[in-house]
């Protein structure tokens, strides 16, 4: 062959290949206009098991989707398992169901070549069950009642799984010995109000809420409380709308709507001016962006509005806080179809039955997940599933705004964070493991939640072989490299890869950052590069950044006042020099009559409280940067707050 026959086969081969990519492209992203839906389907009748009996060999409590992949994982590891449910469902999946969070928050792998990532999901991190469930859809929204027709006929296939829902009341049977308890079983109230005791060698505790394990004497934090003393705060809980009459000239319409906007055929995300929708109750319910997510009956599930004032661990709460979704929901509908026009052929038709809850509990578990774990991308010998979702923080029932905190490649999830500290017999899967309530910001989402479900139903099969208890594998690294090589068998992806180092890590300043972001004071944005450690810094945003650590930490903050400023024309323009910034971390603490610009950093320094070291790698005292005041944040968190940071540089 010539060689200029060479050139022109080389030259379309790379043709062909470029056309490919951008076919691939433009057909996964506008195939929404011409592909028809698949054809809704009727929704399986959920059969509970007609006998039950008094032993199992694992008890999986909750049928959202990590208790799922925790029953099958454990039944098909040979243990007869008993999936148990206490709230009045009719489908399996829980949140993405019942709840109507149809729209898959996906963890990638960061191996994934980057022009694909815009494609579709190519490589997602963990596989196992959750890609097993997933495979049936692969678009990046699903049809709740074919997601709920998936979920019962992978049940429905395991000979050694009997499903019991609509019971009246679940307890964990607990043995006590000393300090330490163990976790011998459930007593259920069934669906006529008897109770029935059923034993078994291993629970696994998949409610939202961790109910199972608080019952038994399992410690946990709440909420915000791990880095906040000014009361109990929760991210806001959520109510799906739903909206009929959508055709594909109406989606066609939603996916151009604006720069903001954008989506595929069954997602669309963006509409940011809803934010500015007038509620009845601005106290209760507020609304964000829309993420729609379209069914196959023509109908979109919409998460956007925001419940305030909702405590998930009272149920009375919890129910107000529906009616009280329900009673805004038509009037959010109104303003949709009336205000954009693409919207103006729907029609209200309802809202999910149960609300979206995103933060409760979080468990102290063996290892604590922290957010130098998801800066940092940590890896731990014992990692049994691996988290690369942004950490998306939503708005607080305080009324603070969310943020993206920091996206990371990849991190490790200790199989740690699911063993409760002095609690035996019982493990914790889902967004109440033992994580922080920052980097749950990240860990919570359903797909990493399936992997720990995964995991810990392969946990209790292993553990009843090796006649050991969970505390046990959790010390052991022989045992956890056993399981992991388990896991691997079965599907799941645990291969280790190396993460490309970010740059913050190498700064100076990494400390300050971990502790002003651990703080909620700093966000980095989903490019990290929001932190903007060199920038100067100017007086209003160190002082806002102390108002907010006095509202966390009010006992500590008392006599914070914006009067120390007030010889400031624009706090805003003023760059923030050492003197400026001591003084109003002091007089925040003391009080303006104990102290002066002159005497608050001696001050501080001799408690302790700011180190010469940090005041070393100040540049200019004159004009500090926002890397230099997050370091004296960091001072304050180690010696003053107590902060529990575990950064790999300290």
């Amino acid at each position: 062959m010539s060689r200029q026959k060479q050139v022109l086969l080389l030259l379309a081969a790379i043709l062909f290949l470029a056309c490919a990519a951008f076919g691939s492209y433009w057909y996964y992203k506008y195939q929404t206009r011409f592909i028809n839906y698949a054809k809704s389907e009727p929704l399986i009748p959920v059969q509970s098991t007609a006998e039950i009996d008094s032993d199992y060999d694992t008890i999986v409590v909750g049928t959202d989707p990590e208790g799922i992949a925790a029953a099958l994982s454990a039944s098909r590891n040979g243990q007869r398992v008993l999936l148990v449910d206490g709230y009045q469902r009719t489908m399996l999946g829980g949140l993405m169901t019942e709840g109507g969070l149809n729209t898959i928050d996906f963890n990638y792998s960061p191996e994934q070549p980057s022009f694909l990532a815009t494609l579709r999901p190519v490589k997602l991190l963990n596989k196992g069950i959750f890609e097993e469930w997933y495979s049936y859809f692969n678009t990046s929204s699903f049809d709740t009642t074919q997601a709920a027709n998936r979920f019962y006929q992978m049940v429905a296939a395991e000979p050694n799984l009997d499903l019991l829902m609509g019971l009246q009341a679940m307890a964990p049977v607990v043995e006590r010995s000393g300090d330490q308890a163990v976790v011998t079983g459930v007593v259920l109230t069934l669906p006529d109000g008897q109770e029935h005791t059923v034993h078994a060698g291993a629970v696994i505790d998949a409610t939202q809420n961790a109910d199972i394990a608080a019952a038994a004497g399992a410690r946990f934090t709440v909420g915000r409380n791990d880095t906040e003393s000014g009361g109990t705060q929760f991210m806001a809980s959520t109510l799906v709308i739903k909206l009929s009459g959508v055709t594909q000239e109406a989606w066609n319409k939603m996916l151009t709507h604006g720069p903001d906007t954008s989506g595929d055929r069954m997602s669309i995300w963006g509409y940011t001016e809803a934010r500015h929708y007038e509620s009845t109750r601005p106290d209760r319910v507020k609304m964000r962006g829309l993420n729609i997510g379209r069914q196959n009956d023509g109908t979109i599930l919409i998460n956007s509005m925001q419940l305030f004032q909702v405590d998930p661990l009272d149920p009375r709460s919890v129910a107000e806080g529906l009616r009280v979704g329900q009673e805004e929901a038509p009037r959010i509908a109104e303003y949709l179809t009336t205000t954009f026009e693409e919207f103006s052929g729907l029609s209200y038709a309802g809202t999910a039955s149960e609300l979206y809850i995103r933060e409760s509990r979080h468990l102290i578990g063996e290892y604590r997940l922290k957010l130098a774990d998801v800066m940092e991308n940590r890896v731990h010998w014992d990692d049994i599933a691996y988290g690369s979702y942004p950490i998306d923080i939503q708005s607080t029932s305080d009324g603070r705004t969310g943020t993206i905190m920091m996206k990371p490649e990849r991190y490790g999830v200790p199989f740690r964070t699911l063993v409760p500290v002095g609690v035996d017999g019982l493990l914790v899967v889902g967004r109440s493991a033992s994580f922080d309530s920052i980097p749950h910001g990240s860990a919570r989402v359903i797909p990493l939640g399936m992997a720990t479900g995964e995991a810990a139903g392969a946990a209790a099969a292993f553990a009843s072989k090796q006649q050991i208890s969970f505390r046990e594998m959790s010390h052991s690294k022989e045992l956890i490299g056993q399981l992991r090589t388990m896991l691997e068998k079965q599907g799941m992806d645990l291969t280790p890869h190396h993460v490309q180092e970010p740059a913050y890590l190498t700064h100076k300043n990494y400390k300050g950052l971990l502790a002003a972001a651990s703080l909620y004071l700093t966000s980095g944005n989903y490019t990290n590069d929001g932190w903007a450690l060199d920038s100067p810094a100017n007086v209003q945003r160190f002082f806002n950044a102390v108002a907010q650590l006095s509202n966390a930490y009010p006992d500590l903050f008392p006599n914070l006042s914006s009067s120390v400023l007030s010889h400031l024309d624009d706090p805003r323009q003023q760059a923030l020099d050492l003197s400026t910034a001591t003084y109003i971390l002091a007089s925040s603490i003391f009080g303006r009559d104990q102290v002066t610009p002159d005497t608050s950093l001696a001050e501080l320094i001799d408690r302790g409280w700011i180190a010469e070291e940090t005041l070393s790698q100040i540049s200019d005292p004159q004009s500090l940067t926002n890397g230099d005041y997050f370091m004296l944040i960091y001072d304050l968190s180690q010696s003053y707050l107590h902060l529990e940071l575990d950064a790999s540089t300290i």
